[in-house]
Protein backbone atom coordinates (compact mmCIF):
# COMPACT_ATOMS: atom_id res chain seq x y z
CA UNK A 1 0.00 0.00 0.00
CA UNK A 2 1.77 3.03 -1.22
CA UNK A 3 -0.40 5.35 1.58
CA UNK A 4 0.31 5.89 4.93
CA UNK A 5 -2.75 7.44 6.31
CA UNK A 6 -6.56 8.24 4.59
CA UNK A 7 -8.99 11.21 5.10
CA UNK A 8 -12.61 10.96 4.09
CA UNK A 9 -15.36 13.78 3.69
CA UNK A 10 -18.21 13.09 5.17
CA UNK A 11 -21.54 14.17 4.18
CA UNK A 12 -21.89 12.71 0.43
CA UNK A 13 -19.12 10.92 0.68
CA UNK A 14 -19.83 8.40 3.38
CA UNK A 15 -23.28 9.39 3.97
CA UNK A 16 -26.29 11.00 2.71
CA UNK A 17 -27.68 13.16 4.58
CA UNK A 18 -29.60 15.50 2.60
CA UNK A 19 -32.95 14.34 3.80
CA UNK A 20 -31.63 15.43 7.21
CA UNK A 21 -30.52 18.45 6.35
CA UNK A 22 -33.76 19.35 3.74
CA UNK A 23 -35.89 18.58 6.91
CA UNK A 24 -33.68 21.18 9.20
CA UNK A 25 -33.72 23.66 6.28
CA UNK A 26 -38.00 23.31 6.18
CA UNK A 27 -38.35 23.99 9.80
CA UNK A 28 -36.01 26.37 9.92
CA UNK A 29 -37.58 28.06 7.11
CA UNK A 30 -41.09 27.84 8.48
CA UNK A 31 -40.54 29.25 11.53
CA UNK A 32 -38.52 32.40 10.07
CA UNK A 33 -41.78 33.11 7.43
CA UNK A 34 -39.62 32.47 4.84
CA UNK A 35 -40.43 30.41 1.32
CA UNK A 36 -39.71 26.80 1.44
CA UNK A 37 -36.85 24.87 -0.71
CA UNK A 38 -36.84 21.63 -2.24
CA UNK A 39 -34.77 18.54 -1.35
CA UNK A 40 -33.05 19.00 -4.21
CA UNK A 41 -32.49 22.79 -3.82
CA UNK A 42 -30.86 21.98 -0.70
CA UNK A 43 -28.60 19.39 -1.93
CA UNK A 44 -27.29 21.85 -4.43
CA UNK A 45 -26.50 23.72 -1.65
CA UNK A 46 -24.54 21.67 0.37
CA UNK A 47 -20.20 21.55 0.28
CA UNK A 48 -19.59 24.95 2.23
CA UNK A 49 -20.66 24.29 5.44
CA UNK A 50 -23.50 24.52 7.59
CA UNK A 51 -23.85 28.83 7.57
CA UNK A 52 -23.35 28.45 3.76
CA UNK A 53 -26.06 25.76 3.62
CA UNK A 54 -28.21 28.53 5.62
CA UNK A 55 -27.70 31.88 3.76
CA UNK A 56 -28.29 29.99 0.21
CA UNK A 57 -31.33 29.18 1.87
CA UNK A 58 -32.32 32.37 2.94
CA UNK A 59 -30.68 34.05 -0.52
CA UNK A 60 -33.37 35.17 -3.03
CA UNK A 61 -33.03 38.83 -4.64
CA UNK A 62 -30.58 39.60 -1.72
CA UNK A 63 -28.19 37.94 0.44
CA UNK A 64 -29.45 37.83 3.99
CA UNK A 65 -27.77 40.65 6.33
CA UNK A 66 -25.20 38.92 9.10
CA UNK A 67 -27.48 39.67 11.61
CA UNK A 68 -30.54 37.53 9.94
CA UNK A 69 -28.45 35.29 9.18
CA UNK A 70 -26.66 34.43 12.24
CA UNK A 71 -30.44 34.58 14.13
CA UNK A 72 -30.93 31.61 11.22
CA UNK A 73 -28.06 29.70 12.08
CA UNK A 74 -29.08 29.16 15.88
CA UNK A 75 -32.93 27.92 14.81
CA UNK A 76 -31.35 25.97 11.91
CA UNK A 77 -29.04 23.78 14.50
CA UNK A 78 -31.96 23.58 16.78
CA UNK A 79 -33.80 21.79 14.23
CA UNK A 80 -31.01 19.96 12.72
CA UNK A 81 -29.96 18.23 16.24
CA UNK A 82 -33.40 16.95 16.52
CA UNK A 83 -33.05 15.47 13.02
CA UNK A 84 -29.31 14.38 12.89
CA UNK A 85 -29.59 10.75 11.45
CA UNK A 86 -32.86 10.38 11.42
CA UNK A 87 -33.25 9.66 7.70
CA UNK A 88 -29.87 9.57 6.78
CA UNK A 89 -28.50 6.89 4.54
CA UNK A 90 -25.57 4.77 3.50
CA UNK A 91 -23.78 4.67 0.33
CA UNK A 92 -23.44 1.73 -1.17
CA UNK A 93 -19.90 -0.39 -0.63
CA UNK A 94 -19.33 1.91 2.29
CA UNK A 95 -19.46 -0.41 4.64
CA UNK A 96 -17.06 -2.52 2.74
CA UNK A 97 -14.90 -0.07 1.83
CA UNK A 98 -14.57 0.88 5.41
CA UNK A 99 -13.39 -2.66 6.32
CA UNK A 100 -10.91 -3.31 4.03
CA UNK A 101 -9.56 -0.24 4.25
CA UNK A 102 -9.58 -1.16 7.80
CA UNK A 103 -8.07 -4.72 7.59
CA UNK A 104 -5.20 -2.84 5.73
CA UNK A 105 -3.99 -1.64 8.86
CA UNK A 106 -4.11 2.48 7.93
CA UNK A 107 -5.04 5.10 10.32
CA UNK A 108 -8.57 6.44 8.86
CA UNK A 109 -10.36 9.62 9.73
CA UNK A 110 -13.17 11.68 9.02
CA UNK A 111 -12.45 15.51 7.48
CA UNK A 112 -16.03 17.14 7.40
CA UNK A 113 -17.20 20.89 7.16
CA UNK A 114 -20.56 19.80 9.50
CA UNK A 115 -19.81 20.91 13.07
CA UNK A 116 -18.35 18.49 15.90
CA UNK A 117 -21.50 18.75 17.54
CA UNK A 118 -23.57 17.20 14.96
CA UNK A 119 -20.53 15.14 13.51
CA UNK A 120 -19.59 13.13 16.01
CA UNK A 121 -23.00 11.77 16.92
CA UNK A 122 -24.07 11.46 13.44
CA UNK A 123 -21.19 9.18 13.19
CA UNK A 124 -22.12 7.22 16.10
CA UNK A 125 -25.88 6.85 15.38
CA UNK A 126 -24.71 5.31 11.65
CA UNK A 127 -22.17 2.99 13.39
CA UNK A 128 -19.44 4.70 12.07
CA UNK A 129 -17.25 5.96 14.65
CA UNK A 130 -15.39 3.07 15.58
CA UNK A 131 -13.62 2.75 12.33
CA UNK A 132 -12.22 6.34 12.25
CA UNK A 133 -8.92 7.37 15.05
CA UNK A 134 -9.25 10.95 13.49
CA UNK A 135 -12.05 13.10 13.05
CA UNK A 136 -11.78 16.76 11.93
CA UNK A 137 -15.02 18.90 11.80
CA UNK A 138 -15.71 22.20 10.65
CA UNK A 139 -15.16 24.06 13.57
CA UNK A 140 -12.25 22.08 14.72
CA UNK A 141 -9.79 24.06 12.79
CA UNK A 142 -9.85 28.02 12.20
CA UNK A 143 -10.38 27.07 8.80
CA UNK A 144 -12.92 24.71 6.33
CA UNK A 145 -12.26 23.45 3.46
CA UNK A 146 -11.38 23.97 0.49
CA UNK A 147 -8.49 25.22 2.90
CA UNK A 148 -5.92 22.48 3.05
CA UNK A 149 -5.77 23.31 7.05
CA UNK A 150 -8.35 20.38 8.24
CA UNK A 151 -6.62 17.66 6.34
CA UNK A 152 -3.39 18.95 7.35
CA UNK A 153 -4.48 18.72 10.87
CA UNK A 154 -5.92 15.29 10.12
CA UNK A 155 -2.26 14.15 9.01
CA UNK A 156 -0.46 15.56 11.74
CA UNK A 157 -2.78 13.58 14.13
CA UNK A 158 -1.73 10.95 11.93
CA UNK A 159 1.65 10.87 12.09
CA UNK A 160 1.88 10.71 8.37
CA UNK A 161 3.20 13.11 6.17
CA UNK A 162 0.65 14.66 3.65
CA UNK A 163 2.15 13.28 0.47
CA UNK A 164 1.33 9.51 1.62
CA UNK A 165 -2.19 10.47 2.88
CA UNK A 166 -5.20 9.53 0.09
CA UNK A 167 -7.87 11.79 0.59
CA UNK A 168 -11.34 10.78 -0.88
CA UNK A 169 -14.36 13.02 -1.32
CA UNK A 170 -17.10 13.67 -3.51
CA UNK A 171 -16.92 17.48 -4.41
CA UNK A 172 -14.73 19.96 -5.66
CA UNK A 173 -13.98 21.31 -1.97
CA UNK A 174 -12.32 17.83 -1.30
CA UNK A 175 -9.93 18.02 -3.97
CA UNK A 176 -8.88 21.48 -4.01
CA UNK A 177 -8.53 21.09 -0.28
CA UNK A 178 -6.60 17.65 -0.66
CA UNK A 179 -4.59 19.43 -4.04
CA UNK A 180 -3.16 22.90 -1.28
CA UNK A 181 -2.45 20.12 1.24
CA UNK A 182 -0.34 17.73 -1.65
CA UNK A 183 -2.44 14.91 -1.02
CA UNK A 184 -3.82 12.38 -3.41
CA UNK A 185 -7.24 13.33 -4.07
CA UNK A 186 -9.81 9.97 -4.66
CA UNK A 187 -13.76 10.74 -5.91
CA UNK A 188 -16.47 9.12 -5.61
CA UNK A 189 -19.23 10.43 -8.60
CA UNK A 190 -22.38 9.82 -6.78
CA UNK A 191 -22.17 12.83 -3.94
CA UNK A 192 -23.50 16.57 -4.03
CA UNK A 193 -20.88 18.67 -5.31
CA UNK A 194 -23.23 22.16 -5.06
CA UNK A 195 -25.07 20.44 -8.21
CA UNK A 196 -22.71 20.05 -10.75
CA UNK A 197 -20.97 16.46 -11.41
CA UNK A 198 -17.20 15.57 -10.40
CA UNK A 199 -15.18 15.88 -13.33
CA UNK A 200 -12.27 13.27 -13.30
CA UNK A 201 -9.72 15.25 -15.27
CA UNK A 202 -9.95 17.86 -11.43
CA UNK A 203 -8.94 14.37 -9.54
CA UNK A 204 -6.03 11.88 -9.46
CA UNK A 205 -9.25 9.23 -9.35
CA UNK A 206 -12.57 9.03 -10.04
CA UNK A 207 -14.38 5.75 -8.13
CA UNK A 208 -17.23 3.73 -8.14
CA UNK A 209 -17.11 3.51 -4.16
CA UNK A 210 -14.74 3.11 -1.52
CA UNK A 211 -14.23 -0.60 -2.07
CA UNK A 212 -13.19 0.68 -5.68
CA UNK A 213 -10.98 3.34 -4.17
CA UNK A 214 -9.16 1.08 -2.17
CA UNK A 215 -8.50 -1.48 -4.53
CA UNK A 216 -6.73 0.94 -6.71
CA UNK A 217 -5.17 2.53 -3.61
CA UNK A 218 -3.10 -0.94 -3.65
CA UNK A 219 -1.39 -0.48 -6.88
CA UNK A 220 -1.52 3.04 -7.46
CA UNK A 221 1.32 4.47 -7.59
CA UNK A 222 2.76 1.56 -10.05
CA UNK A 223 -0.15 2.52 -12.04
CA UNK A 224 0.72 6.18 -12.34
CA UNK A 225 4.19 5.52 -13.05
CA UNK A 226 3.95 3.44 -15.90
Amino acid sequence: MPFQSVTFDLDGTLLDTVADLAEACRRMLAELGEPPRSEDEVRHFVGKGMAVLVERCLTHDRVPTPECLAAAIVVFQRHYAEVNGRYTRLYPGVLEGLAAWRASGLPLGVVTNKPARFTEPLLERMGLASYFAVVVSGDTTAHKKPHPEPILHACRQFGAAPQHNLHIGDSKNDIEAARAAGCTAFCVPYGYNEGRPVDSADCDALVSDLLAAHRLALTYLDLKHK
